[in-house]
């Protein structure tokens, strides 16, 4: 089918464009320069130059493609992490989250766009901080956020209220769990030299539980959210949600670091802020037997352990058991 990725050369779009050229359908992939529009070209999709808050040439690109399928994959995270200062720091995410999920969203219902499939998240921040552990999608969003995610929690509840419920559309939001491959994501160059200087400390007791995916799974999520599954939210993360004293601990072990130092939580708000307080000591996982259900999907690292081994390893990153090529419905049992 016709598929039009606005971010093809993200985090995700990078991963997402291959899978989607090798599973047979005709790609055209948004960037925002001549660069970019090269590196599109080698991920074997046609490029489209648009800014995704520039709503005259994004509709103008969606229009040009008359896709069958849209597909918002734009993020804008820039520079080092600043949790403490995080809705500045999404500043320009959470705009793409807004304005550019209500452009795509017109362009792609006056396209003759048949579905529209939009990037949320579902690592643990944004779950309710009560309860159970693990969350699934019948639980609300957080109702009391941090005040310095407030902004961000925004642009979240915006998609999730908004795309599915298009009129014209199927409007399906993927909660992409904390992303993480090579030198990306929680295996960053900057997140590995903080844990090896022990600059990562836990703080409290570290029981707040995260939801991991291997950004090559959200990818084959995304494939195979194409043309399966309900209009509707779905949980995108791995098998293994983990308190952070557990997997950071085991992060700081196979890269060879020693184990991270332990702060109490009153010193990590004095030194960090509020929001890594939260994430280390009261955010909540996410399961994702919705996904593996009605997108008959299964993560190829089913846990961020088998994954953060393999993708720190200094040998080139083995498949995971599952291959993110496959085309979905085709998964080995």
């Amino acid at each position: 089918m016709k598929v039009f990725v606005a971010g093809g050369t993200g985090a995700i779009g990078i991963q997402l464009v291959p899978q989607l050229v090798a599973a047979g359908h005709d790609v055209v992939a948004t960037t925002r320069s001549a660069n970019g529009a090269e590196a599109v070209q080698r991920l074997g999709a046609g490029p489209a130059i648009a800014d995704g808050l520039d709503e005259r040439a994004m509709s103008e690109a969606v229009r040009r493609a008359q896709p069958e399928v849209v597909i918002h994959e734009m993020t804008a995270l820039a520079g080092k992490m600043d949790l403490r200062h995080f809705d500045r720091w999404f500043a320009t995410t959470n705009q793409l989250r807004t304005k550019g999920t209500d452009t795509l969203l017109r362009a792609a219902r006056e396209a003759g766009a048949r579905r529209l499939i939009v990037q949320s998240y579902g690592g643990g921040w944004s779950n309710p901080r009560e309860g159970g552990a693990v969350k699934d999608e019948s639980d609300p969003l957080d109702p009391h956020p941090v005040k310095w995610t407030r902004e961000t929690m925004a642009g979240i509840r915006h998609i999730e209220e908004t795309v599915p419920a298009a009129e014209g559309l199927e409007g399906v939001v993927l909660r992409y769990g904390g992303l993480y491959a090579r030198g990306t994501g929680a295996l960053s160059e900057e997140a590995l030299d903080l844990i090896r200087k022990r600059r990562f400390p836990v703080v409290g007791d570290g029981g707040g539980v995260w939801s991991f995916v291997y950004t090559g799974d959200a990818a084959s999520a995304t494939v195979a959210a194409l043309d399966r599954g309900a209009p509707g939210v779905y949980n995108v993360v791995d098998d293994d949600p983990a308190p952070a004293r557990e997997w950071l601990s085991y992060l700081a072990e196979v890269i060879g670091a020693k184990p991270p130092r332990r702060v109490p939580a009153w010193l990590g708000r004095l030194l960090a802020g509020e929001v890594p307080v939260t994430m280390m000591t009261q955010i909540r996982g996410s399961s994702n037997a919705k996904a593996k259900r009605e997108l008959g999907w299964q993560p190829g690292y089913a846990s961020w352990r088998e994954g953060f081994a393999a993708e720190t390893s200094s040998a080139p990153a083995a498949a995971p058991t599952r291959s993110a090529l496959q085309p979905p419905g085709r998964l080995p049992s």
